[in-house]
């Protein structure tokens, strides 16, 4: 059933417990996030006694007919609005390479975000239908009644002694059972198993009784990477690349089948980076290149490899100035920056000649603010003129297409102009 009742919804940083608070963790589920804790090189997650703690990591995760629905939190927007601004900022960023536009082109209301990454499946699985399965030539061996391509005579004399009237053959067949079908099918069947949406799951035995049963695939990264797309296979392309996110992060219960876990999950410190340069990138001036992790040679061992220093954003200004941005999805209020971030702008602009450098954080408050700081200069005993590095911090939008629009107005004009800009000065 498509019950809100079997959605937790969680902010980033907050906790789940078995045995307190009003959303709850059965045991069961408990022991899932446990054993997936243990599997994964890195944590989503952190285990606490009788419960987890969420980290920078939001999405979803889904353990046998539960959702825990993660969400960012920069402000005091609800969790209605942080999982449209989420899906909007997911689009913008470019992690979803769909063509919808934004979450309005859905034909259901997502309850999660789990829900979107199905109903985009669905829609492109169903517009592949439409146009029809492609067909592609595959090797098939076997005996054969007639005499079809080439024989292979070592398996055909160990398998055909005594039946002279069969043929061990290697042929090539034209038809729809390759690899791009395959991954489809097999795609369709786990929306199957893990779907609780009433409106999704007609769509998805729709999906079945339409689609031709396909051979079981093994799918990993590196089956992903060998697939090449042609004219002809194109538009498979982003219905493929949903179900390699759904197929490679499925983890089943191979003990009793009844908690398989589904970990969809984005750092949203590299997606707030994202979606800061894409913002960049589409609302500045002809004239200004932004570039995303410009590499720079900071050191070198003897005899040895070198280490580079890689900023998260660098503008270059048609007069020949640069701006460095690193972005922080965190709140600070009123605190300073931490001693290392300080560090790392300081380098930052001394190998970028003395550029302009900012911190980009995300605020609370309902307006961008950016507040001027300077490096201390030893040469003159006193705050440098040339070296600034600042902190700016962008009000969240109430959706993300405004959102890009202020953020290239507000960083240009804080970077460019002598003086501190508070929250009472509107430049947007």
């Amino acid at each position: 059933m498509n019950s809100k009742k079997n959605i937790i919804t969680v902010f980033e940083h907050e906790s789940l417990y078995v045995h307190k608070g009003d959303k709850r963790l059965a045991p069961n589920q408990l022991k899932a996030l446990q054993l997936f804790y243990k599997e994964t090189n890195f944590s989503y997650y952190s285990l606490l006694h009788n419960g987890v703690k969420f980290c920078e990591y939001v999405g979803v995760l889904q353990i046998g007919n539960m959702t825990i629905e993660i969400l960012p939190k920069a402000d005091k927007k609800g969790a209605d609005e942080w999982r449209r601004l989420l899906i909007d900022m997911l689009y913008k960023a470019g992690i979803f390479d769909i063509e919808a536009p934004t979450s309005s082109a859905l034909k259901i209301k997502p309850n999660s975000i789990l829900d979107l990454y199905f109903e985009l499946f669905i829609q492109q699985t169903e517009s592949i239908l439409h146009r029809g399965l492609i067909k592609q030539y595959r090797k098939v061996t076997g005996n054969l009644t007639s005499l079809k391509g080439s024989i292979l005579f070592g398996k055909h004399i160990q398998k055909n002694l005594v039946h002279q009237e069969l043929f061990y053959t290697k042929h090539n067949i034209y038809d729809q059972q390759h690899t791009l079908n395959c991954i489809l099918y097999k795609t369709i069947k786990l929306l199957k198993r893990l779907s609780n949406n009433i409106a999704l799951n007609s769509r998805i035995g729709s999906l079945l009784l339409n689609f031709p049963e396909m051979s079981n695939v093994e799918v990993s990264e590196s089956k992903f990477s060998k697939i090449n797309y042609n004219r002809k296979t194109e538009h498979y392309k982003q219905a493929i690349g949903i179900a390699k996110l759904l197929l490679l992060n499925f983890h089943p219960d191979v003990t009793i089948g009844k908690n398989d876990l589904l970990a969809l999950l984005f750092d949203m410190n590299v997606l707030w980076e994202r979606f800061v340069v894409k913002s960049l990138q589409k609302g500045l001036p002809d004239g200004y290149k932004v570039k995303a992790q410009s590499k720079k040679l900071f050191w070198k061992r003897e005899n040895g490899y070198t280490k580079k220093m890689i900023p998260d954003i660098v503008i270059n200004q048609p007069d020949g100035s640069t701006i460095v941005l690193d972005t922080k999805w965190k709140n600070i209020g009123d605190w300073n920056p931490s001693d290392a971030d300080l560090r790392q702008m300081y380098a930052y602009s001394k190998y970028h000649q003395n550029a302009l450098t900012a911190l980009v954080y995300p605020n609370e408050n309902s307006a961008s603010t950016f507040i001027k700081g300077n490096f201390y200069n030893e040469e003159t005993n006193g705050i440098s003129n040339f070296q600034q590095c600042g902190i700016i911090k962008l009000s969240v939008a109430a959706n993300a297409m405004q959102w890009q629009k202020e953020i290239p107005c507000f960083i240009l004009q804080a970077m460019n102009q002598p003086t501190e800009i508070y929250p009472n000065k509107n430049l947007l």
